[in-house]
């Protein structure tokens, strides 16, 4: 039987939501091990989250904001199960839901969970601004990647350890951006990338910028284009390699540079 390990991504949690939400993973999933990757913790958060009396719940927080990318590949890396998996700490995808995600690596690569997909199912809808911003972050993506999805950035995804050793060291953004990051690579390297329909409710108290982020995204898809161009060996995108100087996340110091955007 696979095992199964799920991270969970904070940055200024609302501390009861949060309990409530992991503890209804940990049901519903029954994973061998629930990592919450906290970044720049309020005082004694880190100590209350220990508290939540979750038998498989695992701790890991840094002094400094890495962004979730960053906090999801060091999750990911500190993780030896077959399957690993992470959500959103503000609870949007349900845990039935997330279990849903991670059922399909039955027969794929990747798992990517999916609010626009036409079989999905939103309870709460996003501000106008954010929907609009995200539905056309999502067009402008299908056409300029090889994973042909109708959401990249929703907040739950599932991958294969097999898969995800073929694609971390593909990976370089610290912050939002790394959901698209991770299916445009995985598309790129071959793997199987499956979407999948969920009920998905938005919640209120998010960190994010609409347009700061749709800017900052919109650099990312470029730059994710790029990089799965030069995974297929395209000279141009090849020379334009050689002028950057860039490591991948889980080639850097774990110093908090380079990091936003949770």
């Amino acid at each position: 039987m696979s095992t199964l390990g799920v991270v969970v991504p904070a940055f200024r949690p609302d501390r009861r939501r949060l309990e409530a939400y992991l503890r209804a993973v940990a049901e519903e999933l029954q994973p061998d091990v629930l990592r919450v990757e906290i970044d720049d913790p309020q005082p004694d958060v880190v100590d209350d989250i220990a508290g939540f009396d979750i038998p498989i719940l695992e701790t890991n927080a840094v002094p400094y904001r890495r962004g979730k990318g960053a906090a999801i590949t060091a999750g990911f890396e500190s993780l030896e199960t077959d399957r690993l998996a992470f959500a959103d700490a503000d609870g949007s995808t349900a845990a039935v839901e997330l279990r849903r995600v991670v059922d399909t690596l039955d027969d794929a690569d990747v798992a990517a969970g999916s609010r626009r997909h036409p079989d999905s199912t939103v309870t709460s809808h996003q501000t106008l601004a954010r929907r609009y911003l995200g539905d056309g972050f999502a067009w402008l993506a299908r056409r300029l990647l090889d994973a042909d999805l109708y959401d990249y950035q929703c907040g739950a995804k599932a991958i294969t350890a097999e898969a995800w050793e073929t694609v971390r060291s593909h990976l370089y953004e610290p912050g939002f951006a790394w959901d698209v990051e991770l299916l445009a690579m995985a598309a790129a390297l071959g793997l199987e990338v499956e979407e999948v329909p969920i009920e998905w409710e938005d919640k209120p108290g998010s960190t994010v910028d609409p347009l700061s982020t749709a800017v900052d995204l919109g650099a990312a898809l470029l730059t994710a284009r790029h990089r799965s161009k030069r995974i297929q060996d395209s000279r141009l995108h090849d020379a334009i390699a050689a002028t950057r100087d860039e490591t991948a996340l889980v080639d850097r110091p774990n110093d908090g540079r380079g990091g936003h955007g949770q």
